[in-house]
């Protein structure tokens, strides 16, 4: 199945749950803000008493009970529940129709916020814009509510990125500068956040970040706001700030980030920590205006996310650092120079007091002359003489390769074509492969090569297929050849028949069970329909160790050790070179 991955989870955690501007089910009077709050009782806090009526009238709602393989639509099967809380869950799952990982936020279909959920989650999906992670699909039925929402695991939420440090201007540059013009996007169709955290923002693989949760989060919650922009545009500066000086810009900790020193108020992000760009830190304190700070150099506040992107825009631009360049190492005298092979090298010291010896001068006069000439001659007699035998050579390599004369030589004295015959490597050891945490059965991988082709490894058996992914990777057992081999086939005894079996082989590192898939070398792979797959490559690899990777298995039938399903067992594996 696929593995969870905290960056795709929705922003339904109650980590740091930190509103700024906007209270839950309480309008914020524009122009004074009150103390932060959090939900966050497991950090020290406990929430604020405008909150304790909404959370008692929450508690008399009962979640729904439902567990791990549950289907909604008989289409959404639930994996893992990510979060319960004031009356909703969140859960990772799998959409079987288009075989990918989605989001599911639920919630009863009488619970107070219900209405105000779908209505949120219907908006958000109508905006389609691709900054922010998209809305699947909303749904009332069997007296729940549930919202689908994309899943993006290769993506990274800023939490994580910040535990490690502060960002790099670039790349603090590009958050503020993407976020802000995505929501002042959204504004312009009247959607806002109002729960733009450090854990709503995702940064992808390829450098782009993504906006979870828009209006929906704030919907599940109950946070409500009279002045919608002026909240966003807070919470864009808090993260701005975080990301140039790995601190929360408030007195309480939050999202794994300590908050500033009590009582000394908003400090510019510049006087947190030093070598922090003079630009970027201004743009913090004017989006954060909004809490009763200064900029530093008396600019109007930005109160709007369209304002802060426009700010944004006309700063300079702040370009990636340039990669490190290593110098080439210096240039090191062997001991082959001409007048020193087979010498030891001369002591430094004594050299140094060795008097330099002048070189003689050249020859003069007729006997240098007649030297001169002797030598050119001779070197013209030698070039003439090698041209010769050249010419020669090619004359008599073009008679013997005339019609009739032509010989195989291949380095015997017999003249016939000898080609080096297969040898069968002998595997020393083997151990199962899981890089997902999650194996097979470990203890029968000896049997795969056992001699005995009655015994077997065995996979579970699975409900989708043939191919795994993205449910799994894939199944397999990493080999030991005892040393450096060069493989060039397999042989691959299968106990399944059926469309279809995929097998690949790749060269490891070492037997280790979970080293990524990433860091080896693909050698072949095949697929077949019968109970035997032959693999062969058409140049030999050299390795100790091979993992023979199994990536769609047939669909078969029940046996005495498990259910009817997409599984393979391996009877006998046979590597040569």
């Amino acid at each position: 199945m696929a593995e969870r991955s905290t960056a795709a989870v929705d922003v339904a955690d109650n980590s740091g749950d930190k509103p700024l501007s906007a209270k839950a089910d309480k309008a914020t009077a524009d122009g004074t803000v009150e103390p932060q709050e959090t939900a966050d009782t497991t950090a020290g806090e406990s929430p604020q008493d405008d909150d304790k009526s909404e959370r008692n009238h929450d508690e008399t709602v009962v979640p729904p009970e439902l567990h791990s393989g549950h289907k909604l639509a008989r289409r959404y099967r639930l994996e893992e529940c990510v979060t319960r809380l004031d009356g909703f869950s969140s859960w990772r799952a799998v959409d079987e129709k288009l075989r990918r990982a989605v989001g599911v936020h639920l919630l009863p279909a009488e619970h107070p916020r219900a209405r105000s959920v779908l209505a949120a989650a219907r908006s958000s999906a109508l905006l389609g814009d691709p900054r922010f992670v998209q809305v699947l699909d909303a749904v009332e039925e069997d007296d729940l509510v549930y919202v689908v929402h994309e899943w993006l695991p290769d993506a990274t939420e800023i939490t994580a990125l910040l535990a490690s440090g502060p960002l790099e201007s670039h790349d603090a540059y590009q958050l503020v500068n993407q976020v802000s013009q995505a929501m002042a996007a959204a504004h312009r169709e009247g959607l806002a956040h109002l729960r733009l955290t450090p854990s709503a923002v995702l940064r992808t693989s390829s450098g782009q970040y993504r906006i979870r949760g828009l209006a929906v989060n704030a919907a599940l919650r109950g946070i409500t706001s009279d002045t919608p922009q002026r909240t966003d545009t807070e919470a864009i500066g808090a993260l701005l700030y975080a990301s140039l000086t790995q601190r929360w810009p408030y007195e309480t900790d939050a999202y794994g980030l300590s908050g500033l020193p009590k009582g000394v108020g908003l400090i510019p992000p510049d006087q947190v920590r030093a070598g922090v760009n003079r630009g970027l830190a201004e743009l913090a304190m004017r989006a954060l205006a909004n809490d009763g700070a200064t900029a530093s150099r008396q600019e109007p506040p930005c109160t709007t996310p369209d304002e802060l992107a426009k700010a944004v825009a006309a700063m300079p631009r702040i370009r990636p650092p340039e990669p490190a360049y290593t110098p080439p190492p210096e240039y090191q005298r062997t001991t082959y120079q001409q007048g020193t092979y087979g010498r030891p090298a001369p002591d430094a010291r004594v050299a140094a007091t060795q008097p330099v010896v002048t070189p003689p001068p050249p020859l003069q006069g007729r006997t240098g002359k007649a030297l001169k000439w002797a030598v050119s001659a001779l070197l013209i007699a030698a070039l003439g003489l090698g041209s010769w035998q050249l010419a020669d050579r090619l004359l008599r390599d073009k008679d013997s390769d005339s019609p009739g004369t032509s010989q195989t030589h291949n380095g015997n004295s017999n003249g016939t074509t000898e080609e080096k015959a297969p040898k069968a490597l002998t595997i020393k050891d083997a151990a199962e492969y899981y890089p997902d945490g999650k194996p097979q059965h470990p203890a029968d991988v000896g049997d795969t090569y056992d001699g005995d082709s009655s015994t077997y490894w065995r996979t579970f058996s699975y409900k989708g297929g043939p191919t795994l992914a993205p449910f799994k990777q894939g199944v397999g057992i990493v080999y030991d050849l005892g040393s450096a081999q060069d493989v060039s086939a397999a042989s691959i005894g299968l106990l399944y028949p059926g469309s279809e079996t995929a097998i690949s082989l790749y060269a490891a590192g070492s037997l280790s069970s979970s080293a990524p898939l990433s860091s080896m070398k693909k050698i072949t792979s095949t697929s077949t329909n019968g109970t035997t797959a032959q693999l062969k490559t058409d140049k030999p690899v050299s390795t100790r160790y091979v993992l023979v990777w199994i990536t769609a298995m047939p669909n078969s039938p029940g046996d005495q050790y498990s259910g009817a399903g997409y599984k393979q067992a391996v009877t006998d594996v046979k590597f040569t070179g």
